[in-house]
């Protein structure tokens, strides 16, 4: 029986790194990475067994430093990459590693672990991705509809392209760009594009967003003062390939159409503190999702600048003349916005959200204090969307 209540998961560490196992596309799988200065820190392997409404999960030990930030291969389960803290003289350094997960892990189960698998299992180091010429690492991006061979990562003010070869235990830096300019630039996120042949990507450093390409690592385009203060997230509409959406420090969030960077196209000021994360659905893209330190997840239904403005299209035949009339005067009125749902399940900051990748209507959310929150989008809207 599918039901609306959320499904709540307390990790005994803070947390801010979430991701989707974006190659397991049949169970619902999310990773969780810990933030603990005095113990070993974990990833959380989280199965959700949405029949029975429970979660399963597993514990890897990730012995070198708190996660920052966590993202899977999109092509082989077992794989992900982590960026996370190391102290070495003194100095605190953001590095990042590409990992590989235990066999018998790789593949989202719903069996509950019996007792003798429930030791906690190390992940196992591929490669690091070197980092020593360039700074701390800020995110790492897989191409999203590649083989998991190409990665990059944004280190300070430089974005890395690197070739992962030999069944990944070798990164190699194939290209390289830096931002250049006054003052100490740093890049805060990037996403990849899956349009245009996975050729483009966008950064965020301070509160400009940028376009590059990555054949040539040249800048494409530029929105400068995308937002009042340090833009947070960025995200890529999975259906439209010029529309883009961002969030930061001034509350907001804003939708962008890269063609013509002047306006944006859409702004929702519905968080009232900053907004750390932005992600738009992968089948439905007018169901947008954010979470903010306000200690809230807003999903927001962003019809008039989604893949389908006036609807779900329905077929001349299906209708009687009566209806027909009716129906043309609908198709001419966009579908308003409006904000679904406001989700309070959180008591500290939320500094992810995520869809899940095997259920367009299920999504997580993950709280400084390691509550991670399990939700689905409301039924009737669901039902609105899909008849």
């Amino acid at each position: 029986m599918e039901d609306d209540a959320p499904v709540i998961y307390g990790l005994e560490f803070q947390a801010r790194a979430l991701t989707p196992q974006t190659a397991e596309t049949d169970a619902i799988r999310f990773l969780v990475g810990t933030q603990s200065l005095r113990y070993d820190n974990q990833i959380h392997i989280i199965d959700f067994d949405d029949e029975n409404n429970i979660i399963n999960k597993n514990v890897l030990l990730h012995q070198v430093g708190e996660i920052w930030h966590i993202s899977t291969s999109p092509a082989d389960k077992g794989v992900l990459a982590t960026c996370y803290n190391k102290t070495s003289d003194t100095k605190v350094m953001t590095c990042a590693a590409v990992w590989r997960m235990p066999k018998e892990l790789e593949s989202g189960s719903h069996e509950s672990p019996d007792d003798s698998s429930s030791n906690t299992q190390t992940l196992e180091l591929l490669c690091h991705l070197d980092n020593t010429a360039h700074g701390n690492m800020a995110c790492v991006m897989w191409e999203p509809m590649g083989d998991g061979k190409k990665i990059i990562s944004l280190a300070d003010n430089n974005i890395l392209l690197w070739d992962l070869q030999e069944s990944s235990a070798k990164a190699v830096l194939s290209s390289s760009a830096a931002l250049e300019g006054k003052g100490q630039l740093k890049f805060t996120s990037g996403r990849w594009s899956p349009h245009h042949n996975c050729t483009q990507i966008a950064t965020a450093n301070d509160t400009t967003v940028r376009g590059w390409d990555t054949r040539s690592m040249r800048q494409i385009y530029c929105i400068e003062n995308a937002h009042g203060q340090l833009v947070r997230d960025l995200d890529f509409n999975p259906n439209k390939q010029y529309y883009l959406a961002s969030c930061g420090d001034d509350c907001k969030v804003k939708f962008w159409d890269t063609r013509n960077v002047a306006e944006p196209v859409k702004t929702l000021e519905e968080h009232s503190h900053w907004v750390w994360n932005v992600r738009y659905n992968h089948s439905h893209d007018q169901l947008i999702l954010t979470g903010s330190s306000d200690s809230r997840v807003i999903l927001s239904n962003m019809v008039s600048i989604s893949s389908e403005p006036f609807g779900h299209m329905v077929d001349d035949d299906e209708l009687s003349d009566q209806e027909d009339q009716h129906q043309e005067e609908k198709i001419k009125e966009p579908l308003q916005d409006s904000v679904i749902a406001t989700y309070e399940e959180h008591e500290d900051s939320v500094y992810a959200v995520e869809w899940s990748s095997a259920d367009p209507w299920l999504f997580a959310s993950l709280s400084y204090d390691g509550r991670l929150v399990i939700n689905r989008v409301p039924r009737a809207l669901k039902y609105h969307i899909l008849l």
